[in-house]
């Protein structure tokens, strides 16, 4: 055993190497769920940049220096506080931030987002061989929009608080509002327990049909 160490002491520094900057500057989250579709699609594989917010001890939750502020909209990777799963959602509300949603819209320290209608996709229904019709829309928060899908015939926590964001927490949400299971059902996320903010799409594959490249996703920037 000794012998083979010795022979092989390159390559398992490498390894030792690589397992360090996974877990502690960069690496990589396949999406598994459509719980953030339109925007992320199952098949995706997304890099994410673990120095963002916090630097940790490796292969731990263990915070040395926090590094960066977490901020409305990003899309970050954290551990669900419910169960310590791998999940990827949106970041929408911040420590002391006062958050409700009425009837789908959400609401924000009294300011409600805004709206606009885009069209209609067929969307699956969880993990179900189900499809309803989805309605995209345009969400506008702080200046900012992005797509989100809901879905009006599937039950659905389409509304709830006002709650307030307590001190060193975030709310989380799948921007498939009626398809997530976010900060609506496992609560909001400490901040030791985010693990990096999600930059941009590496590669892509459609694994629920045909399982080939989706090339015009490769390197596709994250709004």
């Amino acid at each position: 055993m000794k012998s083979w160490i010795s022979a092989n002491k390159g390559f398992l520094m490498f390894l030792v190497l690589f397992g360090v900057f996974r877990t502690a500057v960069a690496d990589w989250n396949p999406v598994p769920t459509g719980s953030m579709r339109p925007n992320l699609l199952e098949g995706d594989v997304v890099f994410v940049n673990r120095l963002a917010y916090n630097l940790k001890v490796p292969l731990t939750d263990v915070v040395v220096a926090q590094l960066g502020d977490p901020a409305r909209g990003d899309v970050v990777t954290f551990s669900s506080p419910k169960d310590g799963t791998r999940l990827i959602k949106r970041l929408v509300a911040l420590p002391g931030d006062v958050v409700e949603m009425r009837n789908e819209r959400l609401v924000i320290n009294g300011q409600e987002a805004a709206y606009d209608m885009v069209g209609s996709v067929s969307e699956q229904v969880g993990g179900s061989s189900t499809y309803t019709t989805a309605l995209q829309l345009t969400e506008t928060t702080d200046g900012k929009q992005r797509p989100i899908l809901v879905m009006p015939q599937v039950q659905a926590m389409r509304n709830f608080g006002p709650v307030t964001v307590p001190a060193g927490q975030y709310m989380m949400l799948g921007d498939n509002r009626d398809n997530s299971a976010d900060s609506r059902f496992i609560g909001f996320v400490p901040r030791a327990l985010l693990i990096g903010r999600a930059e941009r799409v590496l590669v892509s594959a459609d694994i629920k049909g045909n399982w080939m490249p989706r090339g015009s996703r490769f390197l596709m920037a994250l709004d």
